[in-house]
C-alpha cells in the first residue's frame, strides 16, 4: 500500500521524477502527475483506467501562475477567478502548446484552476509546473474524499498520499467555460460553486453539464460517480425490483419511513446544502457497508449545491 504522510518535499520528489502521488484538494483527492510530462500524466490513465478522451484539469498556486498556461481569457471568466480563487473553480480556455494532448483529450482547450487547500498549496508553490489531477478513484467509482478512501482503492498503484484530511467541499470543482457563438459563459459541469454564485459575478449563463461521449471537461459523461450497488432516484422504482427490508438510503434531510432506519445515512439533518455535499462521496461509499441490496436516494431540491449533489446522484444512478 502507498505510504500515507504529510511530507511536502517527498511528495514534490516524486513528481519531479515523473512518479504519480495523490493530493488533498478541498474537493476531492486528486492523482497528481507532472501535467508537462506526458509520459507521467500517461500513469494517471493506466492507473485511474481512464478513457483517453476525458479531459484532465491542471492545477496550480495562484491565479497568474494558472494563466501562464492558457493563451488567452475573456475578461468575464477572469472575474470568476478573481472572485473564486483559490476554490472549487475550473475554467476552461484556448491552452498553450506546451500543454501536452495527452492532457486535454486533443482538445484545444484546457480546464485550469487554483485548489483551496493549504498543504497542497504550498506543493504547487513548489513546483515549476502545474499537476494534472483528476479525482483520486477508479474511473467511474466514487470520488474520495479521505487519504483512507484513496489507499484502499489505489494504494497499490501508487508511492505515496499527501494526507491533507477530510476534503472540505466533498464535491468536484464546477466547470465554466466559454461560448464563442452566445459570448457568454457556459458551466459544463456543477460543482462546489453554485449557480446563483456563478450568475452573480457573471451574468446569465449557460448550462450544459452531460455528454456521452468525447466530453469538453472532466465529469461530463452521464454514467459516474456510482458505488457498486443499484441506486434508484425513485422508492417508487426501487420497491418494483425490492423489498423495502433489502433498500438502503441516502437522504438530504428527512428518513424514508418505509426503508428501516439502520439502513439509512441523512445527509444534513439540518438542511445544509454544504452539509450534504460534504459527506455526499463519503456516504455513497458507507452504504455499500450495509447489508442492502439497492439504495434510494431521492433529488434535493433544485437550488444552490443541491443542483450539485443530483447531478452526482442522477450519474450514480444512471452508472449502477
Amino acid at each position: 500500500m502507498a505510504k500515507i504522510g504529510s511530507d511536502i518535499e517527498q511528495a514534490r520528489n516524486y513528481l519531479a521524477s515523473g512518479r504519480v502521488v495523490a493530493i488533498p484538494t478541498e474537493t476531492v483527492y486528486g492523482l497528481a502527475a507532472n501535467a508537462l510530462n506526458a509520459e507521467a500524466v500517461a500513469q494517471i490513465f493506466a492507473i485511474k483506467q481512464r478513457p483517453h478522451f476525458d479531459p484532465l484539469i491542471i492545477h496550480t498556486d495562484r491565479m497568474e501562475k494558472a494563466f501562464q498556461w492558457v493563451e488567452h481569457i475573456p475578461e468575464t471568466l477572469k472575474k470568476l477567478a478573481e472572485a473564486f480563487w483559490p476554490g472549487p473553480l475550473t475554467l476552461v480556455l484556448p491552452k498553450k502548446a506546451l500543454i501536452p494532448d495527452i492532457v486535454t483529450a486533443g482538445l484545444p482547450t484546457v480546464g485550469v484552476r487554483v485548489p483551496d487547500h493549504p498543504l497542497t498549496r504550498q506543493l504547487l508553490a513548489s513546483l515549476d509546473f502545474p499537476l494534472a489531477a483528476p479525482s483520486a478513484n477508479p474511473f467511474g467509482y466514487v470520488s474520495p474524499t479521505t487519504a483512507q478512501h484513496v489507499n484502499a482503492q489505489l494504494g497499490e498503484q501508487i508511492p505515496y498520499i499527501l494526507d491533507g484530511g477530510s476534503c472540505r467541499v466533498g464535491i468536484e470543482s464546477t466547470i465554466v467555460g466559454w461560448h464563442h457563438e452566445a459570448q457568454q459563459p457556459i458551466i459544463l459541469r456543477l460543482g462546489g460553486i453554485s449557480l446563483e454564485d456563478i450568475e452573480a459575478v457573471a451574468g446569465k449563463v449557460m448550462l450544459q453539464t452531460h455528454s456521452s461521449s468525447n466530453p469538453k471537461a472532466p465529469g461530463m459523461l452521464s454514467a459516474h460517480y456510482a458505488p457498486r450497488k443499484k441506486v434508484f432516484l425513485s422508492l417508487t422504482e426501487a420497491l418494483q425490483h425490492h423489498s423495502p427490508q433489502d433498500l438502503g438510503a441516502i437522504v438530504f434531510r428527512e428518513p424514508i419511513p418505509q426503508i428501516p432506519m439502520k439502513h439509512q445515512l441523512i445527509l444534513s439533518s439540518k438542511g445544509s446544502y454544504l452539509e450534504a455535499a460534504h459527506r455526499l462521496f463519503a456516504a455513497l461509499r458507507d452504504i455499500e457497508q450495509l447489508p442492502v441490496q439497492a439504495v434510494v436516494t431521492p433529488l434535493l431540491p433544485e437550488e444552490q449545491l443541491g443542483r450539485a449533489i443530483n447531478d452526482r446522484l442522477r450519474r450514480a444512478a444512471a452508472s449502477a
